[in-house]
């Protein structure tokens, strides 16, 4: 299968997974949710919804054509890895509010999603390029 294709499962795939992170701090809250309560009881975690369904959206709309959705995809990249990387420091949070569950919930989660689609927009763009001349 080609790297493109592959982008593109890819893209579909993680799109629908942003579209879940409502559902998921309900089925698994230590892993997903940084409050106490339902997830529509904490209005940064309805901010934090309401942004990754919207990207989501347009992940799943720019599996259409990966190559003119590269800054769109490099964007997921990049704030996917650092988004994982602030939430596992403050997973080990302050006095009495270690919230451990996401090492094992959306900060591996966040980070599968960088690496997977950076190494997947690198390889579609190198099968991708023409040739070299010598």
């Amino acid at each position: 299968m080609s790297s493109e294709r592959l982008l593109k499962i890819a893209l579909v795939v993680f799109g629908l997974a942003f579209l879940s992170i409502y559902p998921l701090a309900i089925i698994w809250p230590s892993g997903w949710a940084w409050h106490e309560g339902a997830p529509y009881a904490n209005d940064y975690y309805m901010m934090i919804v309401g942004v990754y369904a919207t990207l989501g959206v347009f992940l799943i709309l720019a599996a259409r054509n990966p190559a003119a959705n590269v800054s769109l995809i490099w964007f997921t990249v990049v704030s996917s890895a650092v988004h994982a990387a602030i939430m596992a420091v403050q997973s080990f949070g302050g006095v009495g509010h270690m919230h451990m569950g996401h090492l094992y919930g959306d900060v591996p989660a966040l980070l599968l999603v960088a690496i997977v689609l950076a190494v997947l927009v690198r390889s579609s763009a190198h099968s991708t390029a023409s040739p070299a001349t010598h």
